[in-house]
């Protein structure tokens, strides 16, 4: 997909994706206008790293990552848009991973681009998604 200016939610697949300084994450980002990132992205980066080989640089990773990062919490309007967009799912048969309904929730709630690598997202209705 074309790169778009604008605020977006990045996925964890994004993100493992930066840091391997992958080019094309990168240039989407140099024309992105603000970037976030959820709490639920932070958690499955932080299992990663605890059951990767290189635990300790992997964890220090993260956490310089999520200290330069606008990190969004879920909260009570988050667990009305998950369990809104579950019901849609459910209904198509088309249910997605728990964490990834949660991020799309994330990026529906505070209305961000969700940048992805997973097409899967596709299957929720009117979710901006970016796949990069």
């Amino acid at each position: 997909m074309m790169a778009m200016s604008g605020k977006y939610l990045l996925d964890t697949n994004i993100i493992i994706a930066l840091f391997a300084n992958e080019s094309a994450v990168l240039d989407y980002l140099s024309n992105a206008d603000e970037v976030f990132v959820s709490m639920i992205a932070i958690g499955e980066l932080w299992f990663g790293a605890l059951k990767s080989q290189n635990v300790e640089s992997n964890l220090s990773r993260i956490d310089e990552f999520a200290a330069n990062c606008p990190i969004l919490i879920c909260d009570g309007d988050t667990a009305r848009h998950y369990g809104r967009l579950k019901n849609s799912l459910r209904l198509k048969g088309r249910l997605l991973p728990e964490n990834d309904i949660w991020i799309a929730a994330v990026a529906e709630q505070y209305g961000l681009v969700l940048a992805s690598r997973d097409s899967h997202f596709r299957e929720i209705d009117n979710l901006p998604l970016a796949i990069w």
